[in-house]
């Protein structure tokens, strides 16, 4: 069984007892979370699509670790014209645990 959640503006599946990596959630390494924005149930047989959510569905999860992503390089460069910079981003993310998907 599967659910699809929305968090953050994003759209993640979330399998029983996998990881997730997310975008950061306020939380310490070992607490529990809940997502109630259930876009879809998938099972064996059945499938829930909600409009825009499912009612009374939930997924709850622990966190794992809170990390940052790989860096990224942004480079911009004219040429003829002595302009060049550079700068670098790595993105914050959550990794939480899915522990239970209800509904």
């Amino acid at each position: 069984m599967y659910a699809i959640i929305e968090h953050g503006g994003h759209q993640y599946r979330a399998d029983e007892e996998n990881i997730i990596r997310l975008q950061k959630i306020a939380a310490e390494p070992g607490d529990a979370v809940l997502f109630d924005k259930v876009l879809a149930l998938c099972g064996e047989d059945e499938v829930k699509i909600g409009a825009p959510y499912v009612a009374g569905a939930q997924v709850t999860g622990t966190v794992v670790e809170q990390g940052r992503g790989p860096k990224i390089r942004i480079f911009k460069y004219k040429r003829k014209k002595h302009y060049k910079k550079q700068a670098g981003h790595r993105q914050s993310f959550t990794a939480v645990r899915v522990e239970q998907i209800s509904g």
